[in-house]
């Protein structure tokens, strides 16, 4: 690998780790303010203050180690000067694990962020209010009954 291309690839992979690990340590304390621009960045998450704390939280381990990931790889790469094809399978190892490390981070915040939103939300109810209940399951009146039936009739 060319001298240059080696040094581009340890100061981008260098820079994404620094990104990365500071991203997991606010998400982890609690410290990553909502945002459209860093961090876990769903509808789901962006909903809520707690959605968004939740996501980035459950998302800090594998973050940060996927920062940890492009620190190694990114430091092996400037200190490693020799040609032959070590310089280019420990550029790709060290990209392949950053993205999949950080892509799985992503998408656990996003399903806990999606699971704390689905717990805050109410079921739906008919709240008595059918035009046709035969379709309904479940429907009932302000008295408790099913509109229509025998106890629905005779107190009418």
């Amino acid at each position: 690998m060319p001298t240059t291309l080696r040094l581009i690839l340890a100061a981008l992979l260098l820079l994404a780790g620094v990104v990365l690990v500071v991203l997991a340590v606010l998400g982890a304390t609690g410290r990553l303010p909502r945002n459209r621009f860093v961090g876990v960045r769903t509808a789901e998450s962006l909903r809520t203050a707690d959605a968004f704390a939740l996501a980035n939280r459950v998302a800090a381990p594998p973050l940060g180690a996927a920062g940890i990931v492009a620190l190694a790889g990114g430091g092996v790469l400037v200190a490693l000067d020799r040609g032959g094809a070590a310089p280019w399978v420990l550029g790709v190892i060290a990209l392949v694990g950053t993205v999949v490390l950080a892509g799985l981070g992503g998408a656990l915040g996003a399903r806990a962020a999606t699971a704390v939103i689905a717990a805050q939300t109410p079921a739906p109810t008919c709240g008595g209010v059918c035009s046709g209940c035969d379709l309904v399951a479940g429907c009932r009146d302000a008295t408790g009954t099913e509109p229509g039936s025998d106890s629905a009739r005779t107190s009418a």
